[in-house]
């Protein structure tokens, strides 16, 4: 595991595509996350290359916290933990930077994230507090609210 570079924006990319779940963004921001925001993100390779990303960014007005943007494993590799050992990578990468909570959103019907997110905390020591982010109404399209899982400190 390791920081992406601009290389690994089609492979990752192509992983959200492909995961069926994720609100994909166009290939340009991936590369683009990967330019910009690589410290705060996580590539995963296997044998045949790309096999999993996390992605994510340093809050702008809480400094100590990440926010995790998007994580995906590509189907040949999902049960194998994988998810989980990325977002380990990610944050003993980044609690030695200062950050000292994690922030994502999870939908209400995405149990397998809430299990990732939770599972990360539990193992961590850390407390999770959940609360609304965003409703239906913050969305132009249809669009399940966004339920923030802060855990912390780590």
């Amino acid at each position: 595991m390791e920081e992406p570079g601009i290389d690994d924006g089609p492979d990752i990319w192509r992983i959200a595509r492909e995961s069926e779940t994720l609100d994909v963004n166009s290939p340009y921001s991936y590369v683009l996350w990967c330019r910009d925001f690589s410290g705060t993100s996580v590539i995963a390779r296997g044998e045949h290359g790309a096999c999993g990303f996390v992605t994510g960014f340093t809050r702008p007005k809480a400094p100590d916290t990440f926010f995790v943007w998007q994580v995906a494993v590509d189907r040949s590799w999902r049960g194998r933990g994988l998810a989980r050992r990325m977002l380990d990578h990610l944050a003993d990468r980044l609690v030695p930077w200062g950050h000292r909570f994690l922030e994502a959103t999870v939908t209400p019907d995405n149990a397998p994230s809430a299990r990732l997110f939770e599972s990360f905390a539990r193992n961590r020591g850390s407390s999770l507090e959940r609360r609304r982010l965003f409703g239906r109404e913050h969305f132009p399209v249809d669009h399940e609210p966004e339920v923030l899982f802060r855990i912390g400190a780590l």
